[in-house]
């Protein structure tokens, strides 16, 4: 029997502290931060709504709150569980009797309510009150506003939107923390060595742990998931439900006794908030499943809308499924985005396949991304371009499935061709050399004519495995475009062949054939009328022949050309490039303050890219510039920063001495300052340094020499060598080398 409210006098010994709310059964686990601000909310707002996917742990947390709050309300609090109530007009009867109030009189059940906690200060906890949501909200408020030491904490799927309402959004679990319920859960089905170190069978601890982390990221770090899938652990190891995790509403079935209908199963509490959904936002829901990560409203839009859902309804069917929690709104760096949790997400592709409508969503998917990437592709020779690149970066996912639904059928092979080519910006000045690669590869496995979109896909493998140093693949490639480009009379995709197989060659230091071939390509791009960040790289590229070959004025001279370009159409991607050249010409002058301003700019460039080949590169340029200027040590570990950064690059230098010259010369002569061992110990420092550390660490601000506390003693410095003149690299690529 519930406890009434306290009356009449004290008794002797105090009396617990009023109220209904249950005892735990197990720990709670995690969710200190959430916990934490919970708790600071309700002390400052008087209604606080807890909203949430359906069993990310709103109820569980909400009472947790509430416990740790008792001391402040002299009535108590307590509980109101609403889920299993259906009429609205039961609703004040509810209340009345989760209070445990008692009232034979005639008034109306409302009144008695308003009466009884006028004058009270208690914290009323509402849970699963989405199914009468109009009719909550409005009794709510009325008590808030009679009431005045009244404070409510409601929890559901959606905000009440009363007046005063602080909305506390309850995202899934932390990756720790979803792997400390979920070990903690196995324990009690599984007792003994716990699940994330070993397990039954055979298997390596961390392979287990890895195994246990990936299960708790598919299934978002959902609560409710976690626990049903640990109480499988008596009949499936981790492995296997990981392996099932597809079909998870088949599989996370086994829900304990006890518990609440709508959390028995993933299943009824994902279906539980489908069923609270109008006809509409469940169209949209199902919809919305074809998005395989992140999305923008445009795109909803388009992908989404229809005659049963016109595209400018779709921003308040969405607002409605956002308020639900079905939605989740993000912060990029592209901008405002929307995203589903897998389970949601699965859920509504289900209701998608039933209504036969999956393909041709997938397709209007597809046609949405091919068509954003060809604008963003034109869109990265402008002022735009760090927006091009988060916004591809945010897309990804999303152009990985309209890859994949291209290369699923030979007919539709050229299109995925073309997309994969279109791509190039990002494969190249984004760091994702690897995965360009891979769909190149894909695509142009199919069987499809020598058209436009087959092309361009091989230019761009050429150009991709080029840069991973792969000059087999890349002769290939490229000389097949170059032929077969000269056969069918395409001479934009001949130049593009010409242009990177005058790339190969530099990279390659054969550097009478690249500046052969690259002057060819860019003589056909202004033929042509082209002019885009890849004809400037061309420029770039012919420069850096010609520094190669110790034409440095003319080489600088046309940096100089690139950079009023970029400067003019808001390039920077190959102005980062344009700025190495000039930088290492700074160099060679002793203009090091110069030298160090354009390098520092040339790296902070390619960083915001994740372009690491033109990060590695300028990262040593730095590195030479540093031991240059008199602090050897610090040389030795930009060094080693750039020796970790070529891990992730591929083939360090590509077996260029050209290119390599600046780092062997560095190392010459920083490791004569300090000595070998000193050297190796500086260079090992930086070896430790992340991506971000290493560039923190090249554009930190010098002091002058004789302040470095890594500066040698006078005696012990090196006697600065007479260098050869400074148009000549070459000979200071055989003064490295030697």
């Amino acid at each position: 029997m519930r406890r009434p409210f306290r009356s009449g006098p004290p008794s002797a010994v105090p009396a617990p502290a009023p109220g209904n709310l249950p005892a735990e059964l197990n720990r709670f686990v995690g969710r200190d931060d959430e916990l934490a601000a919970l708790t600071h909310h309700l002390g400052e707002s008087r209604l606080v709504t807890v909203v949430g996917v359906g069993g990310v742990g709103k109820t569980r947390l909400a009472l947790k709150a509430a416990d740790a709050l008792k001391k402040r309300y002299c009535d108590g609090i307590w509980l109101a569980e609403l889920a299993a109530l259906r009429d609205p007009e039961l609703l004040e009867h509810a209340l009345v009797e989760a209070l445990g109030l008692t009232d034979h009189s005639s008034r109306p059940t409302r009144q008695v309510l308003v009466g009884q906690l006028a004058t009270r200060q208690l914290l009323l906890v509402i849970d699963g009150f989405e199914q009468l949501v109009d009719a909550c909200a409005t009794l709510v408020r009325e008590l808030l506003r009679r009431a005045p030491e009244l404070r409510v904490l409601a929890v559901g799927r959606r905000p009440l939107r009363v007046d005063g309402e602080l909305t506390f959004s309850l995202a899934p679990m932390t990756e720790t923390d979803a792997v400390r319920l979920f070990t903690e859960r196995a324990a009690a089905v599984l007792p003994g060595p716990p699940v994330t170190s070993t397990s039954p069978g055979p298997g390596p601890g961390d392979a287990r742990s890895a195994a246990v982390q990936e299960l708790c990221r598919r299934l978002d770090g959902i609560p409710l998931a976690l626990e049903l899938a640990a109480g499988r652990l008596y009949v499936l190891s981790v492995e296997q439900i990981l392996d099932r995790v597809g079909d998870r509403f088949r599989v996370l079935t086994d829900g304990r006794r006890g518990a609440p209908p709508r959390h028995q199963t993933l299943r009824t509490a994902i279906g539980w908030s489908h069923e609270l959904c109008t006809p509409a936002e469940r169209l949209l829901w199902a919809r919305l499943s074809v998005f395989a990560g992140p999305f923008d409203l445009e795109a909803a839009e388009y992908v989404c809308g229809g005659p049963e859902l016109p595209d400018e309804e779709v921003l308040d069917v969405l607002a409605e499924l956002i308020s639900q929690s079905l939605v989740v709104r993000e912060k990029t760096p592209a901008g405002t985005r929307y995203r589903m949790l897998d389970t949601v997400r699965a859920y509504g592709a289900e209701w998608l396949e039933a209504l036969e409508d999956t393909e041709r969503m997938r397709r209007r998917h597809r046609d949405w991304y091919m068509g954003l990437a060809t604008w963003y592709e034109l869109d990265w020779f402008s002022p735009r371009q760090a927006d091009v690149a988060a916004g591809t970066e945010s897309a990804l996912p999303n152009l990985r499935a309209a890859l994949e639904l291209c290369l699923e059928s030979p007919e539709e092979a050229h299109l995925g061709q073309h997309l994969a080519g279109t791509l190039w910006f990002y494969w190249a000045g984004c760091g994702r050399l690897t995965e360009g690669r891979h769909w190149l590869g894909r695509a142009l496995a199919l069987d499809t004519p020598y058209d436009e979109s087959r092309l361009k896909a091989l230019w761009v493998l050429g150009y991709v495995a080029v840069l991973q140093g792969d000059s087999t693949a890349a002769v290939g490639a490229l000389h097949e475009c170059r032929e077969e480009a000269a056969r069918t009379g395409n001479a934009l995709a001949r130049a593009y062949a010409v242009h990177r197989l005058g790339c190969q060659a530099l990279l390659t230091d054969d550097m009478p054939r690249a500046e052969r071939l690259l002057r060819s390509a860019l003589d056909a791009y202004r033929e042509l009328g082209e002019l885009n960040s890849n004809v400037l790289m061309g420029q770039v590229e012919l420069a850096m022949a010609l520094v190669f070959q110790g034409d440095l004025e003319a080489a600088v001279a046309l940096c100089e050309e690139v950079r009023e370009i970029c400067e003019d159409s808001g390039e920077r991607w190959t102005r980062a490039y344009a700025l190495y050249v000039l930088a290492y010409a700074a160099w060679t002058r002793d203009a090091h303050a110069e030298a160090r301003a354009l390098t520092a700019e040339s790296i902070t460039i390619h960083h915001g890219f994740n372009d690491l080949v033109g990060l590695v590169l300028a990262v040593e340029l730095m590195a030479l510039v540093t031991a240059s200027e008199g602090d050897p040590a610090e040389a030795a570990v930009l060094q080693g920063a750039a020796t970790r950064i070529w891990e992730s690059v591929g083939p360090p230098l590509f077996g260029s001495g050209f290119f390599g010259a600046p780092r062997a010369l560095c190392e010459r002569r920083a490791s004569e300052a300090l000595g070998t061992e000193r050297y190796a110990a500086y260079e090992g420092e930086g070896l430790g340094l992340s991506m971000s550390a290493a560039v923190a660490r090249a554009l930190a601000e010098r002091r002058p020499a004789a302040a470095l506390p890594h500066q040698q003693p006078e005696a012990s410095r090196p006697v600065r060598k007479t260098r050869k003149p400074a148009g000549s690299p070459t000979a200071r690529g055989g003064e490295a080398a030697g």
